[in-house]
């Protein structure tokens, strides 16, 4: 979090938005409620008819994908940051949770499968196993894997998806 950019095009689906570069103050993409049977939230049009695509594919080989959570808003953002500095250290916070203004969930492209703790231990899952699979047919990566941790600066997190578009998200995974 030092120094950071203000990312040039937040609109683009494949915005990078970590400690180094923010969205613009204010930024609310247009959203889409993800509806009945796909959990909680809601994403920009076309990640919200991608994670709808996706979790019907899913759903058609047994497993089951719901969105615990997906746009949070700058001010949400900022609740959720400062109930865990509550609790924890800033140190060790930023290695769990965005600064309000770095979340990837408020760019609308970003969403918690299923889980969204490492108690849940997401990753012995089918439906993990389902996503590290497909999730890239559908234009999602899994954004914070375990060996990207020094890389990232984020913890691993196997529930936490990101659309790219399909083309990016083939050439990621």
């Amino acid at each position: 979090y030092q120094n950071p950019q203000t990312a040039a095009d937040p609109a683009s689906l494949t915005v990078l938005v970590n400690k180094n570069y923010a969205l613009p103050a204010g930024y609310e993409p247009a959203l889409e409620a993800l509806g009945s049977g796909y959990g909680t939230g809601s994403l920009r049009p076309e990640a919200a008819a991608a994670f709808r695509a996706m979790a019907d594919s899913a759903r058609e080989e047994g497993v089951s994908l719901r969105s615990l959570s997906a746009y949070r808003s700058y001010q949400r953002q900022t609740s959720t940051y400062n109930r865990y500095l509550s609790q924890d250290r800033q140190a060790s916070v930023d290695t769990y949770s965005a600064r309000p203004g770095h979340s990837e969930h408020q760019t609308g492209l970003a969403l918690d499968i299923n889980a969204a703790s490492s108690r849940a231990h997401f990753e012995n899952t089918p439906a993990f196993a389902w996503l590290k699979e497909h999730c890239a047919e559908y234009g999602f990566i899994l954004r914070y894997p375990t060996e990207k941790s020094a890389l990232t600066g984020v913890g691993y997190e196997p529930w936490h998806y990101r659309y790219v578009g399909e083309e990016a998200a083939k050439d990621i995974m």
